[in-house]
This record gives C-alpha cells, sequence and structure tokens, in this order.
C-alpha cells in the first residue's frame, strides 16, 4: 500500500512557513530598514558616543558574566551529576528558576536587596554603588543567564558517564587532572553552546537591567536599552534599528566562530586519530605478520 506524501509535504510547508513568518521576515525586514539610507547612514548611527559607549558596556557586562556563569554552571552541573545528597532536587528547581521568573521581578529583587534600605543596601555607604551602577546590571544579567550552562552541560555530565574519570583516578590522577584532562575536553560542545547561549541572553537582555540601571547614554546604557531609548524617548526608528542590527551581527558573529571552531576541532581530532592508527600499524608489524601467513595458507 502506497503511503500517500501529501500530509508529510504538507507538514513542511506548514512548518517553513511559521519559521519564516515569525523568524525570517521580522529579522530581514530589521536588516532592510538599517540599510534602507545607505550604509554610511548606518555606520554614522552605530559610531554615535552614546552608540560606542553602549556597545562596550555589553562587551564588559559580557566579559564579566560569561567566566562567573561558566565557572558556576560547570561545578554545578558536576555537583548534580555527580552528586548524592539531600535537596538536590530543590537545587535543579532553583537552577530552573530564571526561566519562570520575569525578568522585571529580577530587577525589583535585587533593589530590595541592594538597594537604599535594603538589606545589603549598607554598601552604598562605603561608597559601593550597586543599583543603577555596573554591579546591579552584572548581578541581574547573571541571574537570568545562570542556568544556560547548567542545563547544556549537564545532559553531556550524564551520557559520558564515569568510567573514564575512575580510569584516570586508578591510574593515580587527582581531582584536577582528571578534570582538565578527562571531563573537560569531554564536555567542550556542551560548554560551547551553553556559553553562547549566555553570550546572546547577556546582550539581549532588557527587563531586568532597565530596573536597575539609570539608562543614561554614555553612563549605564547598554545596546539593547539604546535601542529602546532611541525608539521610544528619540523617536529615532532608524537609529534604533541600526542598534538592533549591530546587536544581530555581534550575535551571528558568535555562532560563525563557534562552528568554525567546531569544524576545525572536529578535523584535527580525525586526523589524530587516522596518524595514530597509522603509527600503531607501522610501529608493530609483528601482529600483522602471522595473520598474513595464516590468510596464505587458509
Amino acid at each position: 500500500m502506497k503511503v500517500s506524501r501529501f500530509p508529510q509535504l504538507t507538514l513542511r510547508v506548514i512548518a517553513l512557513l511559521y519559521l519564516f513568518v515569525l523568524l525570517v521576515v521580522p529579522v530581514a525586514l530589521i536588516f532592510y530598514r538599517s540599510f534602507e539610507h545607505g550604509i554610511g547612514q548606518f555606520w554614522d548611527w552605530i559610531t554615535t558616543p552614546a552608540a560606542i559607549s553602549a556597545l562596550q558596556l555589553s562587551l564588559l557586562i559580557v566579559l564579566i558574566v560569561v567566566p562567573l556563569n561558566v565557572v558556576f554552571g560547570v561545578f554545578t552541573a558536576m555537583a548534580l551529576v555527580r552528586g548524592r545528597f539531600r535537596g538536590r532536587g530543590v537545587v535543579e528547581a532553583i537552577v530552573d528558576l530564571p526561566f519562570a521568573v520575569s525578568p522585571i521581578v529580577v530587577g525589583v529583587a535585587l533593589i530590595l536587596l541592594w538597594g537604599y534600605g535594603g538589606w545589603f543596601g549598607g554598601v552604598e555607604s562605603l561608597g559601593f554603588r550597586v543599583i543603577f551602577g555596573l554591579p546591579g546590571m552584572v548581578l541581574a544579567t547573571i541571574f537570568v543567564t545562570l542556568p544556560f550552562v547548567v542545563r547544556e552541560v549537564e545532559p553531556v555530565l550524564r551520557e559520558i558517564g564515569t568510567e573514564q574519570e575512575e580510569a584516570a583516578a586508578t591510574l593515580g590522577a587527582n581531582g584536577w587532572q582528571t578534570f582538565w584532562r578527562i571531563t573537560l575536553p569531554a564536555i567542550r560542545w556542551g560548554l560551547s553552546y551553553g556559553v553562547v547561549l549566555t553570550i546572546a541572553r547577556s546582550l539581549g537582555e532588557y527587563g531586568a537591567v532597565i530596573i536597575v540601571s539609570s539608562n543614561l547614554p554614555g553612563i549605564s546604557q547598554t545596546l539593547t536599552l539604546l535601542v529602546s531609548s532611541r525608539y521610544t524617548d528619540d523617536y529615532n526608528e532608524y537609529g534604533a534599528y541600526a542598534a538592533a542590527t549591530l546587536l544581530m551581527i555581534i550575535a551571528i558573529i558568535v555562532l560563525l566562530l563557534m562552528t568554525l571552531v567546531q569544524r576545525r576541532t572536529g578535523t584535527n581530532q580525525i586526523e589524530r586519530r587516522q596518524a595514530s592508527n597509522e603509527s600503531d600499524a607501522a610501529a608493530d608489524p609483528a601482529e600483522t605478520a602471522p595473520k598474513t601467513q595464516e590468510s596464505e595458507l587458509v
């Protein structure tokens, strides 16, 4: 009985149209409107002092948030996968909390903790400003990006198991040697995807950051806040499109770099395996000789 392909083709067309309308069309329109007046005008919009300052601040936040989330994410994932302790389910729920809580709520919570009159608000009397400053923006971004590395590394750790780590331990490797030489290389791609997601979310975060930021151009305005400010306050639609395009270009560059690194590393691994197999065959010809003689006798 021949099965009709019409339902399959229909589902594919619907899925492609869905993705095209929701993803491709809006992004393409932003690119088009950004360059509608020419590349020169686009360049002028993204090289204003406010835009340059916003880009620098956004990249600074990324440079602070990503290493912290990598360290926390890897060791939290290892604790959840390798460890057996009470309250493990509670920790799992806490890790997923940023997915469920609105970023606006995160910003308000940080103000209650670090703002004037908050639990830790006394640090401002020491000259350390958290809310409406860079530390508050970093804390807000860390909170909303916290689960990405954990959730990307955790399934990889479950998949690789503990056999190689146990073998390294029996050969005399200590904990750090096992981590650097066995665990980290095994989880590198899960970690890489977590880093990419963290970078993308850090660059695009708006809700939590706008609450704890003074949103002053050149002082505490990120690229995302610049897009909003140009569009709603300055009524500069094309300037907002240009800043949004700059954000997308940075995200695309990060994705391309990760893809190139992945392909390059995969190629190097294949070459090393081939070289290792060839060297093993050349180093031990005695094993192949009896097999050849046996095949000739047969």
